[in-house]
């Protein structure tokens, strides 16, 4: 991978009108961008942070990339761009992994699922050496609180729900492995114990919640530039 200084602090000037959180995405897309090196294999996210990443890496020119989307419509994009999408099952472990979150703590847990892909973005983090997390600057917030994206089995998911109470569906289409799509809505208090108490409910195919130890470093995309911060498994 490039050299992690590559990420910097500056960040592509905003264009003319331009919404500044849509800026402070495509500033932390392009650090993202700066890190990867020809021959990696590269696992993309979902999600409208994501969308800038795709077209920043493209951009590059880079030789030999093999990437792994976690949604069709990260793949058909990507795809679109130049790039070569592969399923997982065929490149194997990941060099680095790149994604969005809807909120990102002090601690560096997160809540992500917004798009409703977290149980493939989560088996992709995991796949990867190194887990790269993208944000624009309304994300980093005190405490995590609700909405935290479930997916959960269509068999049985009114009991399900009623176990997981507070917590309701999604009125969306099933996730793209075919599992329904719904939030719990209670309070998140300590994130180790949520996790573990959707994770353990009969019915939850997987949950939001993303551990620091998952997480190797947030990009955070600002006015004046763009921030880093070090999740558990340590700096790059």
């Amino acid at each position: 991978m490039a050299s992690p200084g590559a990420t910097g602090r500056s960040q592509p000037a905003p264009l003319s009108g331009e919404d500044p959180r849509l800026a402070q995405k495509r500033a932390a897309a392009s650090a993202a961008a700066e890190l990867l090196a020809d021959g990696l294999r590269v696992g993309l996210g979902t999600g409208s942070t994501v969308a800038p990443l795709l077209p920043a890496i493209a951009a590059r020119g880079l030789q030999g990339l093999r990437c792994v989307a976690t949604s069709p419509a990260t793949e058909r994009t990507a795809v679109a761009l130049g790039l070569r999408v592969e399923p997982l099952e065929d490149v194997g472990e990941l060099d680095i992994a790149i994604d969005g979150a809807d909120q990102v703590d002090p601690a560096c847990w997160l809540i992500k699922g917004g798009g409703g892909a977290h149980t493939r973005e989560k088996i992709v983090a995991a796949a990867a050496s190194v887990f790269v997390v993208i944000v624009s600057a309304d994300k980093p917030v005190p405490e995590l609180r609700a909405p935290v994206p479930l997916e959960l089995v269509p068999f049985g998911v009114q009991s399900t729900l009623r176990t997981l109470a507070p917590a309701e569906l999604r009125a969306v289409p099933p996730s793209p492995d075919g599992g329904l799509i719904a939030d719990y809505l209670g309070p998140v208090g300590d994130p180790a114990e949520l996790a573990a108490t959707l994770s353990a409910t009969p019915g939850v195919v997987e949950h939001g919640l993303f551990g620091p130890e998952m997480v190797s470093l947030v990009l955070i995309g600002g006015e004046d530039g763009v921030q880093r911060r070090t999740g558990g498994r340590g700096a790059l």
